[in-house]
């Protein structure tokens, strides 16, 4: 496998994204499959694990806990805080966002328990919250990384002027936020920042939601605890229209003898020699698959002819409802 430096934190080029093991894509699914499929991907070169505390809440955490617990000294393993959860697990939908410093402490202690281990490798802000400034936020976890609690500071779905008020108090390692062949919003403002101050991107969602594999399309039935539902681009109707976007990356793909998965992540590995996608999956041969785009080279004319392809097509409907989109603006 190879790697690849978020910062000055090296980690496999391919990560995996845990949260839909346990959280978010209906049911969780078997835990014994499950921690199978995490030491499979540690087996195979993956060192870079991403879960969170409010994916179940908790139940995610335990899970990358336990599976991660032979391999510890061998992974880096990220998290994050910044939902407004009680200890017992309650989350308060009135107000979701609670980044205030004892928020943080006790979301790093309850990690710490989880995760079966002293320190957290990359400790993320999940969603910058308004109302506590961000050199507070970064203040804090300054403070847990003198105390070796965690080794490296990341954010999520934030803006520049939050970037830059965060890493002049303590440098941020690592920003996470969506992109792909059909979010690529962060591009215009978000790199240059993230390359001015050496800072790497972890891409969450980089087959869009499942949707860039080619498996998904009008007539898939998500099962109802699955957050697609809520998600506007995954209406019935916007499904039907966007799939012309994944047709053109199947055929692209099949003259490059490989799966539309695996040329939709390696365009994104192209991107930037500090990006590094975290894909989900639940299922060993999905993991294989999406393991095998570190492989598949993209020539300066493939990448600009994937440009051209997918400027085509108007990708419809929003990547958010209304109730999250509120947590992700800039």
């Amino acid at each position: 496998m190879q790697k690849r430096k978020l910062g000055n934190l090296e980690v496999s080029a391919l990560g995996l994204g845990c949260m839909g093991m346990s959280f978010g894509l209906g049911p969780a699914a078997d835990r014994t499959e499950m921690i199978s499929l995490i030491r499979s991907a540690v087996e195979k070169g993956v060192t870079f694990f991403d879960t969170a505390e409010v994916y179940g809440p908790f139940a995610n955490e335990e899970l990358v806990g336990e599976a991660l617990a032979p391999f510890r000294d061998q992974v880096v393993i990220a998290t994050k805080f910044g939902f407004n959860i009680d200890a017992d697990g309650t989350q308060h939908q009135d107000s979701p966002l609670n980044s205030r410093p004892e928020q943080i402490k006790q979301a790093v202690e309850g990690s710490l328990k989880r995760l079966q281990t002293d320190h957290i490798d990359l400790l993320y802000q999940h969603r910058v919250d308004p109302n506590v400034p961000i050199e507070d936020v970064a203040g804090t976890v300054r403070e847990l990384i003198t105390e070796g609690k965690v080794k490296h500071f990341g954010l999520s779905e934030a803006g520049v002027d939050v970037i830059r008020g965060a890493h002049a108090v303590q440098p941020v390692t690592a920003l996470q936020s969506e992109f792909s062949l059909w979010w690529r919003e962060p591009e215009a403002e978000i790199f240059p920042v993230l390359e001015e101050l050496g800072i790497g991107f972890v891409p969450f969602s980089p087959l869009g939601k499942g949707f860039l594999t080619g498996k998904i399309d009008a007539n898939t039935q998500f099962d109802k605890t699955d957050f697609r539902n809520t998600v506007p681009r995954f209406s019935e109707e916007n499904r039907k229209a966007n799939q012309a976007l994944v047709d053109l990356i199947a055929k692209f793909a099949a003259d490059k003898n490989a799966t539309p998965a695996q040329v939709a992540l390696a365009w994104v590995i192209a991107q930037k020699p500090w990006i590094v996608p975290i894909p989900g999956t639940t299922k060993l041969y999905r993991l294989e698959e999406n393991l095998g785009a570190v492989d598949v080279t993209l020539s300066a004319e493939d990448l600009h002819e994937l440009d051209g392809l997918t400027s085509r097509v108007k990708v419809m409907g929003a990547r958010y409802g209304e109730g999250s989109q509120r947590l992700v603006n800039r």
